[in-house]
């Protein structure tokens, strides 16, 4: 009778240990099989910007690479924070839905109540690139240089205006940054995206656009004078063209940005996307595509994305602060 419970108990547990590589195994096809359909990439900016001509560029590569599309969709708003905190409070973890994740979105838990985290209620996936900024005005403006720009606020306080696209973006706090250090009061005009704010310049309702390089174009074909770019030296496309740094006003800034997904996601499916898109990065067309844009690689893998996240979390609110926003 005791050997007889005992191959019985012998019987369960090989039934038992059956089910558990069963269940591995198909664990392990669901892995394999992702993705089995199109995936969907919430780019937080109107179509035809800067972010919106880039991101469809490099997810055109990314999905030969994963054997399925991925289809943009342009959700604009809150400073591009509207497009992945929705997401971050809708979407499954299933790796169908990302999304850009710009630098505001470390930046508007501190100026206001968000209700997603910018943390821990994403899965960060990779770290891409970062932008050129620069301040632009239209051919036939008045203001020649940036100092001319800066001079004429000084003799006219809140009377000279610029448009970004949206508060707290990087486009608003680099000029709100920048006049607080020259001492010079100038009118912030917020836009949804880039592509509202060079028609708004073009049609002459504000006075200079502080944007990413969408403008590139425009520039080139002489409707737009660049008149200042953000980084760290001149930019090899527009040579002539002063930095901030060198001018004396002490601001520098790319404004890095990646791909992530909701929080809780599978970590094979986060490989199998990381994996694609930077195989995509590396791209020869995708190289000519940043180059366009005067945008340079600014690659992370995903935990280092993730640090590199909560690490700027922690420091943009020192510059918050220090600019007064916090709150508003």
């Amino acid at each position: 009778m005791t050997l007889h419970r005992t191959d019985r108990t012998r019987r369960n547990l090989l039934r038992a240990a059956a089910a558990t590589a069963l269940l591995a195994a198909a664990g392990s096809s669901f892995a394999q099989a992702y993705p089995s359909r199109p995936i969907t990439l919430i780019v937080p900016w109107p179509a035809g910007g800067s972010t919106d001509r880039h991101l469809r560029g490099l997810a055109e590569i990314a999905s030969k690479h994963l054997g399925q599309n991925i289809v943009i969709e342009n959700k604009p708003g809150g400073g591009g924070t509207t497009g992945p905190g929705t997401m971050a409070i809708t979407a499954k973890p299933d790796g169908y839905t990302i999304a850009q994740f710009p630098l505001g979105m470390l930046r508007l838990p501190h100026m206001q109540k968000t209700p997603w985290h910018p943390i821990n209620d994403f899965t960060f996936i990779i770290g891409v690139t970062g932008y050129t900024f620069g301040l632009t005005v239209r051919a036939d403006s008045p203001y020649k240089s940036f100092n001319e720009y800066i001079e004429a606020a000084r003799k006219a306080p809140g009377k000279i205006d610029y448009g970004s696209t949206g508060i707290g973006t990087s486009p608003h706090l680099l000029m709100e940054e920048l006049s607080e250090n020259a001492k010079v009061e100038l009118t912030h005009v917020p836009f949804k995206g880039n592509a509202d704010l060079t028609q708004a310049l073009l049609g002459g309702h504000v006075m200079a656009q502080s944007d990413a390089s969408g403008w590139d174009k425009f520039v080139d074909g002489g409707q737009m004078r660049l008149l200042v770019t953000f980084g760290e030296k001149r930019t090899q496309r527009w040579p002539n063209v002063p930095t901030a740094k060198e001018l004396g006003y002490g601001v520098v800034s790319t404004s890095p940005y990646g791909i992530v997904g909701p929080k809780g996601m599978d970590p094979a499916v986060v490989k199998t996307l990381h994996d694609a898109f930077k195989k995509a990065i590396d791209d020869p067309k995708h190289l000519e595509l940043l180059a366009t844009l005067n945008q340079d690689v600014w690659y992370l893998n995903s935990q280092d994305y993730a640090k590199w996240a909560s690490d700027t979390f922690a420091k943009e609110k020192r510059l918050i602060d220090k600019l007064g926003l916090a709150g508003k």
